[in-house]
C-alpha cells in the first residue's frame, strides 16, 4: 500500500507512528490545509514522508500513491472520498463514514464501478478481542440485554459552553456525541448482532448539538442501550447479558482492552487477546492485506457492515433535526 494521508489533526498524529511501522505500508504523502502546512511539513520530516501538499487535487494527481487515508472532520469525508475514488485511489476513511446514508451508498457504488477498495477505519471490528467476544457469545445462551456506555468528558466542552465551537461540537460539521463516541457502540453491536428492527435516539441538546444521548436498539428478542456522552463522565464499560452468563468489556468500545466472561454460577474470567500496543495496529494490518491481495470479498464484507451502521446512524440522526 502506497499511502497518502489527508489531515494533520490528533487522529493523524496517533496514526502516523502505527502506519510508519506497519509492514507493507509506504507513506508517500501528507495533505493539509494552508493553515496547517507547516505542521504537515514537520510531520513529513519526522516520518520521512517524501511529499506534502496543501491542495487535495494536487495530491490526488500524484501517481506515487495508490491509497488515501482520510482523517479530516466528519463533514469532509464524503467529498474527499469521492474525489479520491474518481482519481483512481483506494480509500480508507475515518468514522463516521459519511453524514448521510445516501452519501455512503453513492461512494460504495462508485468504488464498485471503479473496482477500488472503500474501507472505514473503525478499530473495534479488527481487534482480536472483538473476535474473542464473537467466539464467546454462544456460551451466554439467549441474549437478553446489552448496554454500552462510552462517556468521556470532553476537554473542549467548557470552551463549547463559552461559545467556542470546535468541529467535535459543531452540528454543521457532523459533531456531537452520537457520531463521535456512540458510533463505536453502534459498530460493536451491529458487528455482533446485525441490524436492529427499531432505532430511537434520545439526545441531550445544547446549541443545536447532542452533547450526550441514549440510543435504543430493538432486536425483538433482546434490547440494547448505547450511551455516548461528551458532557459528563462515568465508568466506561459494556455488558452483554444472556440467560447463561455475561460478557463485560472493561473499557471503551474503540479499544476493547479486556473482556470478562462470567458464566452462571462460575467465577469471572478476564481475557485480553489484543496483539498491538495501539488500537489502530490491527485495522491497518488488515487494510494492508486486503489491498495487497486485492481481496474484494473481504473489502465488500467490511463495506456492507459500514452501510448497516450508516442505516442505524441515519435513523438515530432524525432526532437531531
Amino acid at each position: 500500500m502506497k499511502l497518502t494521508v489527508i489531515g494533520t489533526g490528533k487522529i493523524v498524529e496517533e496514526a502516523l507512528p502505527v502506519l510508519s511501522e506497519t509492514k507493507g505500508i509506504e507513506l508517500k504523502a501528507i495533505v493539509s490545509t494552508k493553515r496547517s502546512f507547516d505542521k504537515a511539513k514537520a510531520l513529513s520530516q519526522l516520518y520521512e514522508i517524501p511529499h506534502f501538499y496543501d491542495q487535495l487535487e494536487e495530491a490526488l494527481e500524484d501517481a506515487n500513491s495508490d491509497t488515501v487515508y482520510i482523517a479530516t472532520p466528519n463533514h469532509l469525508h464524503y467529498e474527499m472520498a469521492k474525489a479520491a475514488i474518481l482519481a483512481g485511489k483506494h480509500v480508507i476513511c475515518e468514522k463516521p463514514f459519511t453524514l448521510e446514508l445516501a452519501q455512503a451508498q453513492e461512494l460504495a457504488e462508485l468504488a464498485k464501478q471503479k473496482q477500488l477498495m472503500l474501507l472505514e477505519a473503525i478499530t473495534n471490528q479488527y481487534l482480536e478481542n472483538f473476535s474473542l467476544i464473537k467466539e464467546q457469545l454462544p456460551e451466554l445462551g439467549d441474549i437478553k440485554v446489552v448496554d454500552c456506555n462510552y462517556s468521556q468528558y470532553s476537554s473542549r466542552y467548557d470552551a463549547f459552553k463559552d461559545g467556542v465551537i470546535a468541529p467535535a461540537f459543531d452540528p454543521e460539521k457532523g459533531g456531537g456525541a452520537l457520531r463521535d463516541l456512540n458510533i463505536y457502540n453502534i459498530h460493536l453491536v451491529v458487528g455482533l448482532f446485525g441490524e436492529p428492527e427499531h432505532v430511537a435516539y434520545l439526545p441531550n441538546m445544547e446549541r443545536g448539538v447532542d452533547t450526550s444521548g441514549v440510543l435504543l436498539l430493538d432486536y425483538a428478542k433482546f434490547k440494547v442501550v448505547c450511551i455516548g456522552a461528551k458532557d459528563c463522565s462515568a465508568e466506561i464499560k459494556s455488558t452483554i447479558q444472556g440467560n447463561k452468563g455475561s460478557i463485560a468489556i472493561l473499557g471503551a468500545t474503540n479499544t476493547l482492552p479486556e473482556i470478562q466472561v462470567t458464566k452462571n454460577g462460575e467465577k469471572p474470567q478476564v481475557f485480553n487477546a489484543n496483539q498491538g500496543n495501539h488500537r489502530m495496529v490491527a485495522e491497518f494490518q488488515v487494510f494492508q492485506e486486503i489491498i495487497a491481495l486485492k481481496d474484494y470479498a473481504r473489502a465488500q464484507a467490511a463495506l456492507n457492515h459500514s452501510l448497516s451502521v450508516m442505516k442505524v446512524l441515519e435513523k438515530a440522526s432524525e432526532s437531531l433535526s
